[in-house]
């Protein structure tokens, strides 16, 4: 099951159409999952279009944010399209818009009319070494969006970097950033 402790992601595809939603806190620990089913949506030859649904996310982490990032630069890479984010909680749409993602994503903050029938993610587990390289992953992806994404996430990115190379996984105390302390982003 794609569930965290207070996060779940699901799925649907309809025609080419890809529907993800993610409900609750989404964390790091669900990263993982998320990002699994992101390369295999991308190795999908009939996928034509991305929907993410944050209509029923409570909160998002700069983990599973650079992992959407990562959504919209293989959409505009393979498709020449943006994504498509239906965003109606204001804590979560302030969020994408301090990150910029209304730049690499179409954003409405609608709820959809109609939701189609919904499959959880297959879980994939997350042990500590997949999480850093999921967290040291996604900020890239998030830097790479902007200037100001750029000076907000170095820190967080160097110090990852350093601990991958000595072996540590002392990213958290370095840059005072955990998922518990990470910006909630609200």
């Amino acid at each position: 099951m794609a569930e965290s402790n207070t996060g779940k992601a699901l799925y649907a595809v309809h025609q080419g159409t890809y529907v993800v939603k993610l409900i609750g806190e989404i964390r790091v620990p669900i990263c993982t999952t998320l990002d699994s089913f992101i390369e295999t949506m991308f190795c999908d030859n009939q996928l034509n279009s991305v929907l993410i649904d944050l209509s029923e996310t409570h909160l998002i982490d700069s983990t599973a944010l650079g992992l959407l990032a990562k959504i919209a630069i293989r959409s505009r890479k393979r498709l020449n399209l943006k994504p498509l984010i239906i965003s109606t909680e204001p804590d979560v749409t302030r969020i994408l818009d301090t990150m910029g993602f209304e730049k690499v994503f179409n954003i409405v903050h609608e709820k959809p009319v109609k939701s189609p029938q919904m499959s959880e993610i297959p879980s994939v587990s997350c042990d500590e070494g997949s999480a850093c390289d999921k967290v040291l992953e996604a900020h890239r992806i998030l830097m790479e969006l902007n200037e100001k994404n750029r000076e907000t996430f170095k820190n967080v990115v160097a110090a990852l970097e350093a601990d991958k190379v000595t072996g540590n996984n002392m990213a958290n105390e370095s840059t005072g950033h955990d998922d518990q302390t990470q910006p909630r982003f609200s």
